[in-house]
């Protein structure tokens, strides 16, 4: 029988050893790029085709009826690929001359059919030299290998045109309007001298454009919505030159129920008098949404007056955010942030003590969201209502709040990078509507974001609810790499009503809730996402219709007109991700030591996947099979008391560090952890089975513009890796392997790392930015496994030395944790004695 989980976690303070990087001499051999038939031909059609994308351009020019004062005459010219070939991007930029990269995408294909690469390149007047210079030099000059000179970014380039809007689309294809389809558009200005809003405000006010209020900036995009037809945004191709990339704006929708049970004032009355509310100081789950009812009996002792907050003040901050429609939500994820699930509570007799209180901010205006918000600016406004207002209180951010298509598959958008941008430290300046740090070293503006992952739309439900579930994509902004987005399963197994004679529960205990999108249809780089999965209520079926309001399947929580009725039901994505608020809320108060990072790590840690989950994953064939199913599941359902203790025989050891990952362009550092060890009692336990789970987190820095992700134009500003000494390595030839691994990785080699016993392995385990693996093997074998090392992988800190931050440090928490099913052992106390912890039992009640 498993000890009881009565004991603190235990934090590591040694410092890690700091092992300098040194470089190799190894050369990855560049990939073999087929030869174009008739290498001078093929010069002569490019020239031939930039000089006509030139004229062509200054024809436009000429011909335009608008002028913009001060815009950069230039020319957008689109390079395109040989089938299944990648164009030589950073040959393509020249910063010096003023040549930018400011749009990459992949040309529609069929599946298993070859696509190409098209990149957008903005040329300025008396640039375009540069380009027929290398055309002329690739067939008259050779290089001391006796190649021709830029063989390797002119045999890359099938063709080239000027470029149209369409070029700087990095959407889904299919999104794209017609011609004269007025929409909303996202636009992105390529930031570089200052002036680019005034210029294009300019140009609206010329061409009809309508320009959305908000705008959000990052440190080399601006991004602004923008009405109007793909004609009229056209022209600023040829007179404004300051467009880096165009999207379709979002609409956003939040998931709102209006099905309640019968009035039951008096089982509320009684819970309430049961109820013990946290200090005024303590952490708070801070919910934007559409705003809070204070005044519901169970919320008003939890969330003051000044903490209901709006974007806009004028709104004020009761619940009546986005219209008609979606009312009502925020008071119902306050609830469930609160307390969770009402149900069991109000059932109970037993006192509850608060461990934490409720903040809100209003995100959606009463009106609605007509035309569509530019969601990045207003998430960015909104974290800095409660801020302001108490700056040293510690907060969760609790959003369900979601856009209502899937298009963007896992790829960055303004939306998601702002909260990536947030997550990492920056703060909203409203002055400019960017994105920045006010304090260079600031460390304690770190914030921890959890997002519901989005819901299966109620016309989608099917009978297959899992493959449905995988072809439904998470929604912007939930995947965000430092957010902790939440998917839903469910334990709602049982419909009690006799009217519903003939209905059954869609999906089987402890699988996945209908509702629930997933990460299965993102590309394998992108994040796995939902990072974990929380109760989000059942659906009931009589095999042709769907019925999702059944008592016995939902949530129960608060209901934002009291007067009417105390309670609603609740269920999907939405009540997932405000339960586990609610436990990121308490490890927060337990231990205030712990940084955001660290939060969302034990979060993670605590998961476990559920029997009907282990079965699919115990069924899938290999590494990479598994890898869809974390898609499917995250990395399980977390629980409150692995997340806040450890016991006697399972052991959780965390450490928190700054590493430095980069310097003037290379890699600088990497870390040991030599970790305080049961090292004795697993060398006692010999061949018995034992559980390591290690869990790395870290915030990234986003760079969000599409232009590729690869080199300078990366996505992260950097990544991180863990490792494991084996069993046979000595202290130095781990370093050496550190060493060696971080240029594998570096170089994009294959994975060559100590793969065995590890569950998922590193190809799997190694995206976005937390990552978390479970090893099983014999206690003899992990008693020599106690030192993990952490080195960087490169990122756009790398790759632009300038923009590099690395001297101020990166955060990251790591988390390793011991268990055994053996009976009688004690792992945690000599642990806890080696580093100076009293040994007595910290019990507490969760």
């Amino acid at each position: 029988m498993p000890a009881p989980r009565n004991r603190k976690h235990l934090l590591v303070r040694a410092a890690p050893s700091s092992e300098v990087y040194r470089p190799h001499d190894r050369k990855i051999p560049p990939p073999i790029i087929p030869a174009p038939p008739d290498r001078r031909r093929h010069a002569a059609a490019l020239r031939d085709a930039l000089t006509a994308a030139q004229q062509e351009g200054e024809a436009n020019r000429e011909a335009a009826d608008i002028a913009v004062h001060g815009a950069e005459p230039g020319l957008y010219v689109e390079f395109e690929s040989p089938p299944d070939v990648d164009l030589k991007l950073e040959s393509l930029e020249d910063r010096r001359r003023g040549i930018e990269l400011v749009a990459v995408r992949r040309s529609p294909a069929a599946p298993d059919e070859p696509t190409t690469q098209l990149a957008t390149v903005f040329v300025p007047d008396g640039a375009l030299k540069h380009f027929f210079d290398r055309f002329r030099q690739y067939t008259e000059e050779r290089t001391k290998k006796d190649q021709p000179r830029h063989k390797d970014m002119v045999d890359r380039i099938a063709a080239l045109r000027k470029a149209t809007l369409q070029a700087l689309w990095t959407d889904d294809a299919e999104a794209y309007p017609d011609d004269d389809d007025a929409i909303w558009w996202e636009v992105w200005l390529r930031r570089h001298d200052g002036n680019e809003l005034q210029r294009l405000l300019e140009f609206a006010g010329q061409a009809g454009l309508d320009v959305g209020e908000r705008r959000l900036g990052f440190d080399d995009r601006i991004v602004i919505l923008v009405r109007g037809t793909a004609s009229q945004i056209s022209a600023s191709l040829d007179v404004l030159n300051d467009l880096a990339e165009v999207r379709k704006a979002k609409e956003s929708a939040a998931f709102f129920v209006d099905v309640s049970p019968e009035e039951q004032a008096e089982w509320l009355d009684d819970f309430r008098q049961r109820i013990i509310p946290a200090a005024k100081n303590a952490p708070t789950v801070c919910i934007l949404d559409t705003g809070v009812t204070r005044a519901h009996p169970l919320l008003v002792d939890h969330i003051a007056a000044a903490d209901a907050m709006a974007v806009d003040p004028a709104w004020g901050g009761h619940d009546d955010g986005g219209g008609p429609g979606n009312m009502g939500h925020g008071t119902e994820m306050a609830g469930l942030a609160a307390f969770g699930d009402l149900a069991p509570h109000l059932a109970s007799r037993a006192p509850v003590q608060m461990r934490h209180r409720l903040e809100s901010v209003k995100i959606l205006p009463p009106r609605g969201a007509n035309p569509p918000e530019l969601y990045g600016a207003i998430t960015a406004q909104a974290v800095t209502r409660p801020e302001i207002n108490a700056p040293q209180r510690p907060r969760i951010f609790s959003m369900a709040v979601t856009a209502t298509d899937e298009r963007d598959r896992g790829q960055p958008t303004s939306w998601s990078a702002a909260v990536d941008a947030l997550a990492a430290g920056r703060t909203f300046d409203p002055a400019t509507q960017g994105l920045i740090y006010l304090d260079e070293a600031d460390e304690g503006a770190r914030r921890l974001f959890i997002l519901s992952a989005g819901n299966v739309a109620p016309d989608h439900l099917q009978d297959d609810h899992l493959g449905r579930s995988d072809v439904e994509a998470v929604h912007d902004p939930a995947h965000a790499w430092n957010a902790l987005t939440v998917g839903a399963f469910t334990e709602k197994s049982a419909i009690g009503d006799p009217a519903l004679n003939g209905w059954s529960p869609l999906a089987p205990p402890g699988d996945l809730s209908p509702w629930s999108t997933t990460s299965v249809t993102f590309q394998e780089r992108w994040p796995i996402k939902p990072d974990v999965v929380c109760e989000g209520g059942n659906v009931a079926t009589d095999g042709g219709s769907f019925d999702n309001a059944v008592p016995d399947l939902c949530l129960l929580s608060t209901y934002y007109q009291p007067n009417q009725k105390a309670f609603v039901l609740s269920w999907a994505t939405s009540a997932a991700t405000a339960q586990v608020a609610r436990i990121a809320a308490i490890i927060r108060a337990d231990y205030p030591e712990y940084w955001p990072e660290t939060v969302r790590a034990l979060v993670v840690h605590s998961a476990v996947w559920t029997r009907a989950m282990q079965a699919h994953l115990r069924g899938a064939g290999g590494k990479r099979a598994r890898a869809k199913l974390v898609r499917r599941y995250g990395f399980g359902v977390p629980h409150l008391d692995r997340a806040l203790r450890s016991a006697n025989d399972a052991l959780t050891l965390v450490a928190q560090a700054t590493i430095r990952p980069f310097s003037e362009g290379k890699m600088r550092e990497m870390h040991v952890h030599e970790l305080p060890w049961p090292k004795e009692v697993l060398e006692e336990l010999g061949q018995t089975p034992v559980r390591l789970r290690v869990t790395l987190s870290y915030f990234i820095e986003p760079n969000p513009g599409r232009r590729g992700w690869k080199k300078r134009h990366r996505y992260a500003s950097h990544g991180l890796r863990f490792d494991l000494k084996t069993p046979t390595e000595s202290i130095d030839e781990f370093r050496k392997r550190l060493n060696q691994r971080a240029l594998d990785e570096d170089e994009d080699r294959p994975d060559t790392g100590d793969t065995a016993g590890w569950f998922l392995g590193e190809m799997a385990r190694n995206k976005g930015s937390i990552h978390s693996d479970l090893w099983v093997g014999t206690a003899a074998d992990l008693a020599e496994r106690g030192v993990v090392g952490i080195y960087p992988v490169s990122g756009w800190w790398k790759d632009q030395p300038k923009r590099d931050r690395s001297k101020f440090g990166a955060r990251y928490a790591l988390i390793v944790a011991i268990e055994t099913e053996a009976e009688g052992v004690d792992i945690w106390t000599p642990v806890a004695q080696e580093i100076g912890v009293p040994v007595e039992e910290a019990v507490i009640e969760i």
